[in-house]
């Protein structure tokens, strides 16, 4: 039976968040802005990167201090060749009772089938635009809507469940809150809303393009009547809304407006093996060196345990009290461990 860690505000420990890569083929000016991620920029060698084995043994050390969800990031994770390969070693693991994976859905299409059969549950695709031009000069290569919705279409066919998540931006792409919600309603997928964040340091945050939550609810719910909904589970990031005289949910994910740091019970890896404690960190402690330096799982579950019990990361809710002034530290960018 696996033990629980707390943090110093009494939060558990899991949800472990494993990015796959740091490579991504999408450029959105919100992550991986061209203009930084150029031709030149150097990505980790493979040989910095963890291992499937590693990532696996850390995974089994992480369920033994009381994680259980797994995620799947990147980068784009299935830029990562034989990625089912490291789904099903981690579904052997005891303690992991869900594999999810966060994708730009791009490359989805080709591998669902052989990832549902790999182990993995869930999906959620990151698509922002049903709009062709607005999407490809989103996503900063020129990518098609069809592209997504294909991989959307094949995981469904798979069996994986499926989320969207949208990242929403006034005046970039505000006016596809109701097309979006329109579609797939009709889909009866589950799509959420995710306020524009400062996350790492190139990706030209500004408030004024935030679009609160309480706005994107209240013109849906002007066109398509909503009923708000309880938390599926504590630490849940999403406030979620259901269409009325339906079971079709939409879900608000307000780190902005509405700090949810009170709850967060995650933990991010990154590609190269250092963890980090929040999404905005600033440094990462390393877990790549102990693995290769023969350490064992015990002092290696040690230093995990320390690295959470000290953790008294609150970004977002320092963030909503200090926003007028808004001074920012550097920050881990998002494309190097996962949303």
């Amino acid at each position: 039976m696996s033990e629980q860690i707390l943090d110093t505000r009494n939060r558990p420990l899991r949800d472990l968040r494993i990015s796959v890569t740091d490579k991504c083929n999408f450029r959105c000016q919100y992550c991986m802005p061209a203009e930084i991620f150029g031709p030149d920029f150097e990505f980790l060698p493979q040989h910095k990167l963890l291992s499937f084995e590693e990532i696996t043994r850390l995974t089994r050390i992480f369920t033994s201090v009381g994680v259980g969800k797994i995620r799947i990031t990147g980068g784009e994770p299935l830029m990562r060749k034989e990625l089912p390969k490291l789904i099903e070693m981690i579904r052997q693991v005891d303690g992991v009772q869900d594999i999810a994976m966060t994708t730009n859905g791009s490359l989805l299409a080709r591998h669902a089938k052989a990832l549902k059969e790999a182990g993995l549950d869930r999906v959620t695709v990151s698509l922002d635009s049903l709009d062709d031009e607005r999407f490809g000069r989103m996503n900063g290569r020129g990518y098609h809507v069809s592209d997504v919705l294909k991989g959307i279409e094949a995981a469904a066919e798979a069996g994986l469940s499926i989320k969207l998540n949208m990242v929403v931006q006034r005046g970039v792409n505000d006016e596809d809150i109701l097309p979006m919600a329109r579609f797939f309603r009709e889909q009866k997928h589950t799509l959420r809303f995710i306020e524009f964040m400062d996350v790492g340091n190139s990706n030209g945050w500004k408030l004024d393009q935030v679009v609160p939550s309480s706005e994107i609810v209240q013109r849906i719910h002007e066109e398509m009547p909503l009923t708000p909904i309880d938390p599926n589970y504590f630490g849940e990031v999403a406030s979620r809304y259901r269409y009325v005289g339906t079971d079709q949910e939409i879900g608000l994910i307000s780190s902005v407006t509405q700090a949810f740091c009170s709850t967060c019970t995650r933990a991010r890896l990154s590609a190269e093996g250092k963890l980090y404690s929040c999404l905005f960190a600033s440094v990462g402690d390393d877990l790549r060196a102990p693995l290769r330096e023969g350490k064992s799982d015990e002092e290696i579950r040690e230093q995990i345990r320390t690295i959470w019990g000290k953790r008294d990361d609150r970004y977002s809710e320092v963030r909503l009290n200090d926003t007028p002034g808004l001074n920012k530290p550097d920050k881990v960018e998002m494309s190097h461990i996962g949303g």
